[in-house]
């Protein structure tokens, strides 16, 4: 026998949430629950990222608090905006493997950006001799 009594939405169904995730973008003067995301596309762990995405898709900016990783070019204009520090920093090797150009990745306003050198990644090359090894 407990000590607690029993709280009032005991007969509740089980898959009522009350405490849903929110978001919210200041530049669009909205707040959105993440029901959305997490009943019809089940993003489930993934559903602040998604709306994030889905957000950016569509308004071409990123919801309040979405703390994006940047890999810009020291080169050429290209660059990208990531949710993920392992996608910029996977779009910054292959930018500057294929262009040979120097990539600055960086996390919002976190410290000095990290730089992606051309060949900071070990050559598969036959030329050079790296994959002599290999049959």
């Amino acid at each position: 026998m407990s000590d607690h009594p029993a709280p009032d939405d005991a007969d509740a169904p089980v898959d009522a949430v009350d405490d849903l995730p929110t978001v919210s973008c200041t530049r669009c003067g909205r707040e959105w629950d993440l029901a959305y995301e997490l009943d019809e596309l089940a993003a489930g762990n993934q559903a602040v990222e998604q709306f994030a995405l889905d957000h950016k898709q569509h308004t071409g900016h990123f919801p309040d608090d979405a703390a994006t990783w940047l890999a810009r070019c020291r080169n050429c204009p290209d660059g990208v905006e990531r949710l993920s520090s392992r996608a910029a920093y996977r779009w910054a090797e292959v930018h500057a493997r294929h262009t040979r150009h120097s990539i600055a990745v960086s996390h919002g306003t976190d410290g000095d950006p990290v730089l992606v050198e051309p060949g900071d990644w070990e050559s598969s090359d036959p030329r050079d001799g790296s994959d002599a090894d290999r049959p």
